[in-house]
């Protein structure tokens, strides 16, 4: 178990040294709002659903972790429901507790991640912590950009009957045909013991603020388990609103999520999804079957949405047309680029340039077979955060780190569940496992 002797001796003693099943989850970061006018809005405050997360030191060590934690008061309705934990701009690798029960572990502090906590929670006065310790991975971490510690962390509610997921893109048909097809998948989720019925739907409204279309549907949910319903609207006057990187107002469809349960709507999610798609044919960038040039910069965001934008805002006066992240940025980095004009080559948080070119088993950590778990955790952090936004037009596995079984895993399972856009690795060297 990793760390265990280290974190029993920060602990002091304080909670039970017991491992629990891990709580980290890979999806979408979701913003459920209570009202569909608090979700236009996004209008966070609105919503009892939602607890800002804002931990405080509590106690130190000399190799320069320590604990920090914060009491949280959860309400009864929060019981009967999914409780999550949403973590963004930790300093350093992390163990997560709660209630004196280890949830995760976690070594890529620069990626966000989200954690179930539901078996973890009781109702009233709840003991929230984190062991921040040296990663155990050093040797594959990026260097990270100054954030402010902590900040946009916080725990939110769902209803048992909600949407757990989705995945949306507006696309041309595949026909040929002059108009766009809206791709959507909900993943509803039911956490009773016990078949309900979830009622999902969504409406989109066109860049002018028309609506094109609305659809709800009812499954009935087996106890403890998910379904998913897809939804491909055609969307006509498309290729009037296309999303193109460079554009001084690139157009954007506004998408609402929601579910409804005996008549009444329970929650509602709030999206933008530009029309297009890029694609990488015979080496070419290609999109609405034209070639584009890509002019990459790399920059990973400031530490606040302002200050990022007025950077972003320079970078395209300069040239650019697509910035290049050393890791996964927060959800509001991505959205900028999207309400901009600029695409976003995503990145893992992979960087291990020691011994870059030395080819045998262990040699570099990209081929130590031992660090494979690591590195798919790093790449299915990456694409679950930002697959959802139009900016994003392909993913690399990490930046100079050579070549070896990890990043061949990595490869795989990232092509398994991205059809469309590339797949990079900067050190493939003439090897299978890269698109460009």
């Amino acid at each position: 178990m990793k760390r265990t002797i280290l974190a029993a001796a920060l602990l002091i003693g304080a909670f039970s040294a017991a491992a629990q099943e891990a709580g980290r989850i890979f999806r979408t970061e979701v913003v459920p709002y209570d009202t569909r006018h608090d979700a236009a809005a996004r209008n966070r405050a609105g919503s009892g659903h939602r607890i800002e997360f804002t931990p405080e030191a509590i106690a130190t060590s000399a190799g320069g972790g320590g604990i920090l934690g914060q009491t949280l008061e959860i309400p009864y309705t929060w019981t009967d429901g999914n409780v999550y934990l949403h973590l963004e701009n930790i300093p350093s690798a992390y163990i997560l507790w709660v209630n004196g029960r280890d949830v995760a572990q976690v070594d890529d502090a620069a990626t966000p991640a989200e954690f179930a906590l539901t078996p973890y929670i009781r109702q009233g006065s709840n003991e929230i912590r984190l062991v921040v310790l040296p990663g155990e991975y050093p040797q594959i971490d990026a260097p990270l950009a100054p954030r402010n510690a902590y900040t946009g962390s916080y725990l939110y509610y769902q209803n048992k009957r909600s949407i757990r997921d989705f995945e949306i893109a507006l696309v041309p048909d595949t026909l040929g045909r002059d108009f766009g097809m809206l791709d959507l998948k909900i993943i509803a989720q039911n956490s009773y013991n016990y078949d309900e019925p979830v009622t999902v739907g969504y409406d989109i409204y066109s860049p002018e603020g028309k609506l094109l279309d609305f659809n709800i549907t009812e499954v009935t949910i087996p106890g403890r388990s998910v379904d998913t319903l897809r939804f491909q609207p055609f969307v006509y006057g498309a290729y009037r609103h296309k999303w193109e990187a460079g554009d001084k107002r690139p157009a954007l469809y506004d998408v609402m999520l929601f579910t409804r349960r005996d008549g009444t709507y329970k929650e509602y999610m709030p999206l933008r999804v530009g029309f297009g798609r890029t694609e990488l044919v015979d080496g070419r960038w290609m999109r609405f079957g034209k070639e584009i040039k890509i002019n990459p910069k790399r920059y990973n965001a400031a530490s606040d949405e302002k200050s990022t934008a007025a950077q972003l805002e320079a970078l395209r006066r300069e040239g650019y047309n697509t910035v290049a992240p050393d890791y996964p940025q927060p959800a509001w980095f991505y959205a900028l680029c999207d309400s901009l004009g600029l695409y976003v080559i995503d990145r893992a948080n992979i960087h291990a340039p020691e011994k870059r070119m030395d080819r045998t088993v262990g040699g570099t950590p990209s081929n130590d077979p031992a660090l494979a778990d690591e590195y798919l955790e790093r790449v299915k952090a990456m694409y679950y955060r930002s697959r959802n936004f139009t900016s994003v037009i392909a993913y690399a596995l990490g930046g100079p780190s050579g070549n070896g079984y990890n990043l061949y895993k990595a490869y795989e399972w990232l092509k398994s569940v991205e059809k469309s856009r590339p797949v990079i690795c900067e050190d493939a060297d003439g090897e299978w496992n890269t698109d460009l």
